[in-house]
């Protein structure tokens, strides 16, 4: 349902956009400059290009996790840890009315966790062996209990569209300016010439980039939530014990490429980066637990 009314959302703001166009003649205007741009067929073809691609990351997600961060799915546990593992996140899943997790074990020594997965009823919840070795059974627990409530949110899916709509948006707007400065900086008249991919490789850096700012400020937000669900499954001091426990790491990582997003936690940047950073800093979503009214 999260799905069906997010598209359909996004199809209204299409159409809307559409309308818009032919409302203020913008085909009409390019046309008398010389622009033969069909702007109602780039949008629908930059949409099909930016959910593409971001549906079929979504889909792969639980795939590309095991892969990449070497995944050990505990089919059945092989000592009392393991056991705990899942019958733990059993306990969480069956209080946010979700189907049971996968349950693995990542090969890592920073103490990192994350969930993955395209649907809330089949998803993978991991935590690595640094933090097993780090943190107590009732921080362990309140990370599993974040994660848990990552699912519970559908943060996975809400990311993968949030990510379809601004890569839909910056596949059009590259488009358009490159065939612009094409047709009315280089009078290129068939056709496309050098200029339109230099221009559009270009526009389409610098608008991933603005895009990006867009995307890791809901991935912070989705943080502070995911805290909260924590600190309701497990205890709100057990919540905090656990984010203070990864303040202790004199250097905490992002997991890497794509999966950096789903991590417990991830880099602290400073000055204009912090807008790219797909974390709040600790010592704030500490602060916002220590207020928070459960």
């Amino acid at each position: 349902m999260r799905i069906l009314l997010f598209l359909a959302t996004n199809a209204a703001v299409l159409v809307l956009i559409s309308i818009v166009f032919k409302v203020l003649g913008l085909e009409g205007v390019l046309a008398e400059n010389g622009v033969d741009l069909n702007l109602q067929a780039l949008l629908v073809l930059s949409a099909v290009i930016g959910f593409g691609g971001s549906f079929i990351s979504l889909a792969m997600s639980k795939w590309i996790a095991k892969r990449s961060m070497g995944v050990r799915v505990i089919e059945q546990p092989a000592n009392d840890t393991e056991h705990w593992l899942v019958e733990t996140v059993r306990r969480q899943a069956a209080a946010v009315n979700i189907s049971m997790p996968e349950v693995g074990i990542f090969n890592s020594p920073q103490p990192n966790a994350f969930a993955t997965g395209m649907r809330r009823n089949s998803s993978l919840v991991a935590v690595s062996g640094g933090l097993l070795n780090s943190m107590s059974r009732g921080e362990v627990e309140a990370v599993l209990g974040h994660e848990v409530a990552h699912v519970a949110n559908g943060d996975m899916i809400t990311m993968g569209l949030l990510q379809g709509v601004v890569n839909t948006f910056v596949v059009f707007l590259s488009r358009i300016i490159g065939h612009l400065i094409d047709r009315l900086v280089f009078k290129t008249e068939r056709g496309y010439g050098p200029g339109y991919f230099m221009v559009v490789i270009i526009s389409q850096i610098l608008l991933s980039m603005l895009a990006s700012i867009i995307v890791m400020w809901f991935s912070r937000r989705r943080e502070f939530r995911a805290d909260e669900g924590g600190a309701q499954l497990a205890g709100r001091q057990k919540m905090i014990a656990a984010l203070r426990a990864l303040q202790r790491v004199s250097e905490p990582q992002d997991l890497p490429g794509e999966m950096a997003t789903f991590g417990i936690s991830g880099r602290k940047l400073g000055g204009i980066r912090k807008l790219f950073m797909s974390h709040p800093p600790l010592e704030e979503r500490i602060a916002a637990l220590e207020s928070y009214k459960s």
